[in-house]
Protein backbone atom coordinates (compact mmCIF):
# COMPACT_ATOMS: atom_id res chain seq x y z
CA UNK A 1 0.00 0.00 0.00
CA UNK A 2 2.57 2.52 -1.17
CA UNK A 3 1.65 5.68 -2.50
CA UNK A 4 4.90 7.21 -2.42
CA UNK A 5 5.23 7.47 -6.05
CA UNK A 6 5.19 6.05 -9.23
CA UNK A 7 8.32 5.32 -9.17
CA UNK A 8 7.96 2.54 -6.56
CA UNK A 9 5.72 0.30 -8.89
CA UNK A 10 7.57 -2.37 -11.12
CA UNK A 11 7.28 -2.89 -14.96
CA UNK A 12 4.50 -4.06 -16.61
CA UNK A 13 4.16 -7.35 -17.76
CA UNK A 14 3.79 -6.88 -21.48
CA UNK A 15 7.95 -4.64 -20.98
CA UNK A 16 9.33 -7.43 -19.34
CA UNK A 17 7.71 -9.87 -21.78
CA UNK A 18 9.59 -7.77 -24.72
CA UNK A 19 13.04 -7.54 -22.98
CA UNK A 20 12.75 -11.47 -22.94
CA UNK A 21 12.38 -11.33 -26.81
CA UNK A 22 14.88 -9.02 -27.64
CA UNK A 23 17.19 -11.24 -25.44
CA UNK A 24 16.99 -13.41 -28.28
CA UNK A 25 19.99 -13.86 -30.31
CA UNK A 26 22.31 -10.74 -31.46
CA UNK A 27 21.79 -7.37 -32.54
CA UNK A 28 24.20 -4.16 -33.86
CA UNK A 29 24.91 -2.30 -31.18
CA UNK A 30 24.61 1.48 -29.85
CA UNK A 31 20.82 1.59 -31.53
CA UNK A 32 21.63 0.34 -34.73
CA UNK A 33 18.99 -2.62 -33.56
CA UNK A 34 15.67 -3.10 -35.37
CA UNK A 35 14.24 -2.21 -31.69
CA UNK A 36 15.47 1.23 -31.33
CA UNK A 37 14.47 1.92 -35.47
CA UNK A 38 10.74 0.96 -34.57
CA UNK A 39 10.65 2.97 -31.82
CA UNK A 40 11.13 5.55 -33.71
CA UNK A 41 8.53 4.71 -36.93
CA UNK A 42 6.38 4.42 -33.73
CA UNK A 43 6.89 7.71 -32.26
CA UNK A 44 6.85 9.35 -35.86
CA UNK A 45 3.31 7.65 -36.17
CA UNK A 46 2.54 8.65 -32.63
CA UNK A 47 3.02 12.26 -33.25
CA UNK A 48 2.32 12.45 -37.10
CA UNK A 49 4.58 13.85 -37.74
CA UNK A 50 8.73 13.35 -38.75
CA UNK A 51 11.29 13.38 -35.70
CA UNK A 52 13.98 12.09 -34.77
CA UNK A 53 14.65 9.93 -31.22
CA UNK A 54 17.50 9.05 -29.22
CA UNK A 55 16.48 6.62 -25.84
CA UNK A 56 18.02 7.37 -22.87
CA UNK A 57 17.86 5.61 -19.30
CA UNK A 58 16.53 8.33 -16.96
CA UNK A 59 15.11 11.26 -16.95
CA UNK A 60 16.84 13.76 -15.61
CA UNK A 61 19.87 12.65 -18.57
CA UNK A 62 16.83 13.37 -21.49
CA UNK A 63 16.23 16.49 -19.71
CA UNK A 64 19.54 17.76 -19.12
CA UNK A 65 20.61 16.29 -22.18
CA UNK A 66 17.95 18.11 -24.35
CA UNK A 67 18.51 21.54 -23.01
CA UNK A 68 21.99 21.33 -24.01
CA UNK A 69 21.38 21.70 -27.65
CA UNK A 70 18.98 24.26 -26.42
CA UNK A 71 20.77 27.17 -25.12
CA UNK A 72 24.74 28.28 -24.72
CA UNK A 73 26.70 28.63 -21.65
CA UNK A 74 25.79 31.83 -20.98
CA UNK A 75 21.95 31.41 -21.92
CA UNK A 76 19.23 30.94 -19.18
CA UNK A 77 16.56 28.35 -18.90
CA UNK A 78 13.09 29.65 -17.74
CA UNK A 79 11.15 27.17 -15.97
CA UNK A 80 8.59 26.96 -13.04
CA UNK A 81 10.28 27.08 -9.57
CA UNK A 82 9.25 23.89 -8.31
CA UNK A 83 9.82 22.28 -11.52
CA UNK A 84 11.87 19.15 -11.44
CA UNK A 85 14.74 20.29 -13.54
CA UNK A 86 15.03 22.84 -11.02
CA UNK A 87 14.66 21.26 -7.73
CA UNK A 88 15.26 17.43 -8.53
CA UNK A 89 17.92 17.26 -10.84
CA UNK A 90 21.18 18.00 -8.60
CA UNK A 91 22.25 20.77 -10.84
CA UNK A 92 22.78 18.24 -14.38
CA UNK A 93 20.75 20.91 -16.67
CA UNK A 94 23.32 23.04 -15.25
CA UNK A 95 26.26 21.19 -15.80
CA UNK A 96 25.21 19.43 -19.32
CA UNK A 97 24.85 23.13 -20.71
CA UNK A 98 28.01 23.76 -19.56
CA UNK A 99 26.50 26.99 -16.93
CA UNK A 100 23.60 27.63 -18.35
CA UNK A 101 21.30 29.73 -15.94
CA UNK A 102 18.19 27.85 -14.32
CA UNK A 103 15.59 31.07 -14.08
CA UNK A 104 12.00 29.65 -11.91
CA UNK A 105 9.06 31.23 -12.04
CA UNK A 106 5.76 31.32 -9.79
CA UNK A 107 2.65 30.32 -11.78
CA UNK A 108 -0.57 28.40 -9.33
CA UNK A 109 -1.13 24.93 -9.37
CA UNK A 110 2.30 23.48 -10.59
CA UNK A 111 1.70 25.73 -14.13
CA UNK A 112 3.30 28.83 -15.87
CA UNK A 113 1.10 31.30 -17.46
CA UNK A 114 1.97 32.94 -20.55
CA UNK A 115 1.08 36.65 -18.94
CA UNK A 116 4.13 35.62 -16.15
CA UNK A 117 6.24 34.57 -18.77
CA UNK A 118 5.59 37.76 -21.36
CA UNK A 119 6.32 39.90 -17.72
CA UNK A 120 9.83 38.02 -17.35
CA UNK A 121 10.53 38.07 -21.08
CA UNK A 122 9.69 41.95 -21.91
CA UNK A 123 11.85 42.95 -19.07
CA UNK A 124 14.93 40.48 -19.43
CA UNK A 125 18.24 42.12 -20.26
CA UNK A 126 18.95 41.26 -24.12
CA UNK A 127 21.89 41.78 -26.07
CA UNK A 128 23.54 42.75 -22.46
CA UNK A 129 26.79 41.26 -21.67
CA UNK A 130 26.48 41.41 -18.00
CA UNK A 131 23.25 39.20 -17.54
CA UNK A 132 22.64 35.45 -18.60
CA UNK A 133 20.41 35.22 -22.36
CA UNK A 134 17.30 33.96 -22.37
CA UNK A 135 17.55 30.89 -24.62
CA UNK A 136 14.75 28.48 -23.45
CA UNK A 137 11.90 27.47 -21.79
CA UNK A 138 11.19 23.94 -20.35
CA UNK A 139 7.22 22.95 -19.51
CA UNK A 140 6.36 20.22 -17.16
CA UNK A 141 3.73 18.03 -18.59
CA UNK A 142 1.95 17.18 -16.26
CA UNK A 143 3.47 19.55 -14.00
CA UNK A 144 5.03 18.88 -10.10
CA UNK A 145 1.71 19.82 -8.77
CA UNK A 146 -0.24 16.62 -10.88
CA UNK A 147 -1.83 19.28 -13.15
CA UNK A 148 -1.45 19.57 -16.83
CA UNK A 149 -1.25 22.16 -19.34
CA UNK A 150 -4.12 22.42 -22.00
CA UNK A 151 -2.79 22.80 -25.69
CA UNK A 152 -4.06 26.21 -26.17
CA UNK A 153 -2.24 26.62 -22.87
CA UNK A 154 0.86 25.03 -24.27
CA UNK A 155 0.43 27.01 -27.65
CA UNK A 156 0.35 30.44 -25.53
CA UNK A 157 3.08 29.91 -24.13
CA UNK A 158 5.22 28.71 -26.71
CA UNK A 159 3.93 31.53 -28.94
CA UNK A 160 5.44 33.97 -26.15
CA UNK A 161 8.50 32.09 -26.13
CA UNK A 162 9.22 32.14 -29.58
CA UNK A 163 8.33 36.04 -29.94
CA UNK A 164 11.72 36.34 -27.77
CA UNK A 165 13.53 33.74 -30.00
CA UNK A 166 13.82 31.08 -27.26
CA UNK A 167 13.05 27.19 -28.03
CA UNK A 168 10.85 25.33 -25.56
CA UNK A 169 11.54 21.98 -24.08
CA UNK A 170 8.55 19.71 -22.64
CA UNK A 171 9.75 17.49 -19.90
CA UNK A 172 6.85 14.79 -19.68
CA UNK A 173 8.11 12.03 -17.41
CA UNK A 174 4.56 11.62 -16.86
CA UNK A 175 3.16 12.96 -20.53
CA UNK A 176 1.38 9.50 -21.03
CA UNK A 177 -0.97 10.17 -17.51
CA UNK A 178 -1.20 14.51 -18.96
CA UNK A 179 -2.38 12.86 -22.19
CA UNK A 180 -4.74 10.30 -20.62
CA UNK A 181 -6.19 13.28 -18.32
CA UNK A 182 -6.58 15.31 -21.40
CA UNK A 183 -8.01 13.06 -23.78
CA UNK A 184 -6.56 14.68 -26.73
CA UNK A 185 -4.09 13.80 -29.61
CA UNK A 186 -0.18 13.88 -28.61
CA UNK A 187 0.71 16.11 -31.23
CA UNK A 188 -2.11 18.55 -30.44
CA UNK A 189 -0.10 19.34 -26.93
CA UNK A 190 3.41 19.11 -28.53
CA UNK A 191 4.65 19.99 -31.55
CA UNK A 192 1.50 21.56 -33.12
CA UNK A 193 1.55 23.99 -29.80
CA UNK A 194 5.20 24.96 -30.96
CA UNK A 195 7.01 22.42 -28.62
CA UNK A 196 10.52 21.59 -29.89
CA UNK A 197 11.79 18.84 -27.80
CA UNK A 198 10.25 16.29 -25.46
CA UNK A 199 11.52 14.39 -23.40
CA UNK A 200 9.46 11.36 -23.36
CA UNK A 201 8.60 9.68 -20.13
CA UNK A 202 8.63 6.02 -19.65
CA UNK A 203 9.94 4.45 -16.54
CA UNK A 204 7.32 5.89 -13.80
CA UNK A 205 4.24 4.47 -16.26
CA UNK A 206 5.32 0.42 -16.35
CA UNK A 207 8.97 0.69 -18.23
CA UNK A 208 12.41 -0.54 -15.93
CA UNK A 209 14.24 2.85 -17.13
CA UNK A 210 13.78 4.31 -20.52
CA UNK A 211 12.87 7.40 -21.84
CA UNK A 212 13.47 9.23 -25.09
CA UNK A 213 13.99 12.72 -26.28
CA UNK A 214 12.05 13.57 -29.24
CA UNK A 215 13.51 16.14 -31.44
CA UNK A 216 10.50 17.83 -33.27
CA UNK A 217 12.31 20.38 -34.67
CA UNK A 218 15.53 17.98 -36.21
CA UNK A 219 17.81 20.81 -36.76
CA UNK A 220 18.35 20.34 -32.63
CA UNK A 221 19.65 16.82 -32.93
CA UNK A 222 22.63 17.49 -35.31
CA UNK A 223 25.06 17.31 -32.23
CA UNK A 224 22.77 15.18 -29.56
CA UNK A 225 24.31 12.17 -30.25
CA UNK A 226 27.84 13.44 -29.53
CA UNK A 227 26.29 14.90 -26.10
CA UNK A 228 24.68 11.10 -25.58
CA UNK A 229 27.68 9.53 -26.03
CA UNK A 230 29.84 12.34 -23.45
CA UNK A 231 26.94 11.96 -21.22
CA UNK A 232 27.13 8.59 -21.07
CA UNK A 233 23.82 7.54 -22.02
CA UNK A 234 25.04 5.60 -25.44
CA UNK A 235 23.95 2.20 -24.27
CA UNK A 236 26.14 -0.22 -26.61
CA UNK A 237 23.10 -2.59 -25.67
CA UNK A 238 20.32 0.18 -26.71
CA UNK A 239 18.05 -2.71 -27.58
CA UNK A 240 17.36 -3.03 -24.01
CA UNK A 241 16.01 0.40 -23.55
CA UNK A 242 14.57 0.63 -26.94
CA UNK A 243 12.65 -2.45 -26.48
CA UNK A 244 10.87 -1.03 -23.71
CA UNK A 245 9.85 1.79 -25.55
CA UNK A 246 8.32 -0.53 -28.53
CA UNK A 247 6.44 -2.51 -26.43
CA UNK A 248 5.03 0.53 -24.45
CA UNK A 249 3.73 2.18 -27.48
CA UNK A 250 2.50 -0.75 -28.93
CA UNK A 251 -1.08 -1.07 -28.97
CA UNK A 252 -1.94 2.15 -26.65
CA UNK A 253 -0.47 -0.03 -23.77
CA UNK A 254 1.15 3.60 -22.64
CA UNK A 255 -2.39 5.52 -22.33
CA UNK A 256 -3.86 2.36 -20.90
CA UNK A 257 -1.94 1.77 -17.94
CA UNK A 258 -1.32 6.31 -17.45
CA UNK A 259 -4.99 5.71 -17.64
CA UNK A 260 -5.27 3.29 -14.77
CA UNK A 261 -3.32 5.47 -12.82
CA UNK A 262 -5.58 8.26 -12.98
CA UNK A 263 -8.32 6.99 -12.48
CA UNK A 264 -6.64 5.29 -8.93
CA UNK A 265 -6.19 9.17 -7.97
CA UNK A 266 -9.38 10.17 -8.96
CA UNK A 267 -10.47 7.72 -6.70
CA UNK A 268 -8.38 8.63 -3.67
CA UNK A 269 -9.30 12.59 -4.31
CA UNK A 270 -12.54 12.04 -4.10
CA UNK A 271 -12.86 9.90 -1.15
CA UNK A 272 -10.12 12.17 0.93
CA UNK A 273 -11.88 14.98 -0.16
CA UNK A 274 -15.18 13.97 1.29
CA UNK A 275 -13.52 13.52 4.86
CA UNK A 276 -14.35 16.00 7.61
CA UNK A 277 -11.52 18.60 7.81
CA UNK A 278 -9.88 17.74 4.25
CA UNK A 279 -9.00 19.65 1.14
CA UNK A 280 -7.21 19.06 -2.02
CA UNK A 281 -4.65 21.55 -2.61
CA UNK A 282 -4.97 21.27 -6.61
CA UNK A 283 -7.03 19.99 -9.34
CA UNK A 284 -6.32 16.03 -9.99
CA UNK A 285 -5.85 16.50 -13.24
CA UNK A 286 -3.20 13.03 -13.93
CA UNK A 287 -2.10 10.55 -11.25
CA UNK A 288 -0.55 12.67 -8.11
CA UNK A 289 -3.00 13.84 -5.84
CA UNK A 290 -2.12 16.86 -2.98
CA UNK A 291 -4.50 16.81 0.09
CA UNK A 292 -4.54 18.41 3.68
CA UNK A 293 -5.81 16.23 6.15
CA UNK A 294 -6.73 16.42 9.95
CA UNK A 295 -3.18 15.11 12.19
CA UNK A 296 -4.77 12.51 13.53
CA UNK A 297 -5.65 11.50 10.19
CA UNK A 298 -1.95 11.61 8.80
CA UNK A 299 -0.37 10.43 11.87
CA UNK A 300 -2.88 7.29 12.13
CA UNK A 301 -2.84 6.37 8.03
CA UNK A 302 1.28 6.35 8.93
CA UNK A 303 1.04 3.87 11.70
CA UNK A 304 -1.17 1.52 9.68
CA UNK A 305 2.08 1.32 7.18
CA UNK A 306 0.46 3.20 4.58
CA UNK A 307 2.97 4.73 2.54
CA UNK A 308 2.64 8.68 0.95
CA UNK A 309 4.64 11.68 1.55
CA UNK A 310 4.19 14.53 3.81
CA UNK A 311 4.55 17.42 1.52
CA UNK A 312 4.07 20.14 4.20
CA UNK A 313 2.74 19.80 7.78
CA UNK A 314 -0.38 17.56 7.21
CA UNK A 315 -0.43 18.25 3.36
CA UNK A 316 0.78 14.74 1.96
CA UNK A 317 1.27 13.54 -1.28
CA UNK A 318 0.12 10.23 -2.81
CA UNK A 319 0.38 9.21 -6.38
CA UNK A 320 -0.95 6.32 -7.84
CA UNK A 321 0.79 3.79 -10.51
CA UNK A 322 0.08 1.55 -13.96
CA UNK A 323 -0.54 -1.50 -11.29
CA UNK A 324 -2.23 0.45 -7.91
CA UNK A 325 -4.99 -2.05 -6.57
CA UNK A 326 -8.02 -0.79 -6.17
CA UNK A 327 -8.16 -2.68 -2.51
CA UNK A 328 -5.48 -0.50 -1.85
CA UNK A 329 -6.64 2.50 -2.77
CA UNK A 330 -10.57 1.11 -0.68
CA UNK A 331 -8.19 0.14 1.77
CA UNK A 332 -6.88 3.43 2.27
CA UNK A 333 -10.08 5.13 1.85
CA UNK A 334 -11.50 2.90 4.56
CA UNK A 335 -9.01 3.56 7.31
CA UNK A 336 -9.04 7.44 6.87
CA UNK A 337 -12.34 7.21 7.36
CA UNK A 338 -12.56 5.32 10.38
CA UNK A 339 -9.57 7.99 11.46
CA UNK A 340 -11.56 10.79 10.88
CA UNK A 341 -14.80 9.57 12.28
CA UNK A 342 -12.46 8.89 15.73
Amino acid sequence: MNFMSDNVSGAAPEILAALARANEGSVPSYGADPHTAAVERRLAALFGTEVAVFPVATGTAANALALSVMTPPHGAVYCHADGHINVDECGAPELFTAGAKLIGLPGAGGKLSAATLEQTLARAHFGFVHAAQPAALSLSQASEAGTVYSPAEVAALCDTAKKYGLRVHMDGARFANAVAGLGCHPAEVTWKAGIDALSFGATKNGALAAEAVVFFDKTLAAEFGYRRKRGGHLFSKMRFLSAQLDAYLTDGLWLRLAGHANAMARRLADGLAALPGASLRHPVQANEVFVTLPEAVVAGLEARGFGFYRWDGTLIRLVAAWNTAEADVEALLAAARELAGD
